[in-house]
């Protein structure tokens, strides 16, 4: 008989052969045209997890939304319903492989390779798995059971919100939901001395702004000074070596401190542990720690592209540079860019926003919603310890506030250093099915 493991491996080989990369939208397109183009592919993942999962699909109502999925499994109907939600696309798979991307190769040591297992068909391969597995055994869930699965999320398209639409029209409002995010660690931080479960309690707000500086050009044999991207520059060394946005603990992130300050000897065991009392030192030496500390307690500014010159010896009529900002709860949209605008205007550079959108209020890690996924994950994994957490990053789940109050970010994978620094990277996932 096969081995478990290598039999659920080869399933999600299946799913990674697909190549689902939703690409980067040019300049020509819009996000409909994206969309459509990259239908095909989605077409041709469906009849996989067709072939994989046949009693999702026949037992389950089946809603196409485009090219994302909605499945809905029936309950007895003794209460709300939930949802699971993992989506399909994929980043692009640049650099030099190991294996081919879309291999799904198994390699000697049992680790899968290839683009998306872990953002994130590790995650919808235990979602499918699971459902289709208890279906042989005919169960019936007490309420109905949701798995929705987008076809946009890496270019934070409509799938997401067009679904929500559909549910919301038809009177659903969840419990809770379950969407990419956290997942099991050992040692989430240095000496934290236990296997964490990182439940996504609080997704950041996430915005573009372009800064321009400009000038009349001319040419570079006769250069005159605080030109655009020297002005630029200045702007962006100022923002660095001075930040100017506010640091503060949420209760999230307190309650995250504490759990893992039993786990954590020493001065820092100690200063987790009363991390409320010690929240106004915290406050500064986080963002100083690390730049997952730092993107904990505050709205964080990276300045990811920038573009100047079309010629190499010609002055720019105008220079730009791309900030990606993640607003935090206590420092939204609004506040934020009216920090940052006096800032630009003192070195010449002018703000504008392209695209914001602000941060969403935290699910209460107290309610019983939490509780019960804090009881099933310490069921299905022993030893682990659930705790809240604050995203930093984006999600499909950020667009379902309207129909429920509790999104949380999860997926049930245990993963190492190496293969979280492998998202949107190179990269693997280990089979390690529960």
């Amino acid at each position: 008989m096969e081995d478990k493991s290598l039999f659920y491996g080869k399933r999600l080989a299946k799913m990674i052969q697909v190549e689902t990369i939703t690409a980067t939208l040019k300049a020509a397109e819009s996000l409909e045209e994206l969309e459509k183009a990259t239908a095909p592919k989605f077409e041709k993942f469906h009849v996989v997890l067709k072939e994989l999962f046949p009693l999702v699909f026949s037992k389950g109502e089946v809603v196409k939304i485009d090219e994302s999925l909605l499945i809905k499994i029936k309950g007895k109907g003794k209460g709300e319903p939930i949802l699971l939600m993992s989506h399909q696309d994929v980043v692009d798979a640049p650099g030099e492989w190991k294996y081919p991307p879309f291999s799904g190769h198994i390699d000697e040591e049992g680790n899968i390779w290839g683009r998306g297992t872990l953002d994130t068909k590790g995650a919808l391969f235990c979602i499918f798995q699971s459902v289709e597995e208890l279906l042989e055994e005919g169960f019936t869930p007490n309420v109905d059971v949701y798995i929705a699965s987008s076809a946009t999320e890496e270019i934070s398209g409509s799938g997401a919100p067009k679904t929500v639409e559909y549910l919301k029209n038809n009177g659903v409002h969840l419990q809770f939901l379950m969407d990419e995010g956290g997942v099991i660690k050992h040692e989430p931080m240095k000496g934290v001395n236990a296997r964490f479960a990182m439940i996504g309690t609080v997704e950041k707000g996430t915005g573009n702004v372009l800064f321009v500086a400009k000038s009349e050009g001319g040419h570079a044999s006769a250069p005159p000074l605080n030109t655009p991207l020297v002005r630029l520059g200045r702007f962006m060394d100022d923002i660095e070596k001075n930040y100017p946005l506010k640091s503060k603990m949420s209760p999230t992130v307190i309650e995250m401190f504490r759990r893992m300050g039993r786990y954590t000897k020493g001065l820092t065991g100690f200063m987790f542990r009363h991390a409320k009392g010690l929240a106004p030192i915290l406050n500064k030496v986080l963002p100083k720690a690390n730049p997952m500390g730092a993107a904990m307690v505050r709205t964080t500014v990276a300045f990811t592209m920038a573009d100047g010159s079309p010629a190499p010896n010609v002055l720019p009529f105008q220079a730009r540079v791309n900030a990606n900002i993640r607003f935090i709860q206590h420092q939204g949209v609004k506040e934020t860019l009216a920090v940052l605008k006096p800032i630009a205007e003192k070195y010449g550079v002018e703000m504008q926003p392209l695209y914001c959108r602000e941060p969403q209020k935290a699910v209460d890690f107290n309610g019983k919603e939490f509780r019960m996924v804090e009881d099933v994950i310490k069921e299905v994994f022993p030893g682990v310890v659930p705790t809240p957490y604050t995203m930093t990053g984006g999600t499909d789940a950020y667009f379902y506030h309207p129909i429920t109050e509790n999104a949380f970010r999860f997926a049930p994978l245990e993963i190492n250093d190496e293969q979280l620094k492998s998202i949107h990277a190179l990269k693997l996932f280990i089979v390690n099915f529960k």
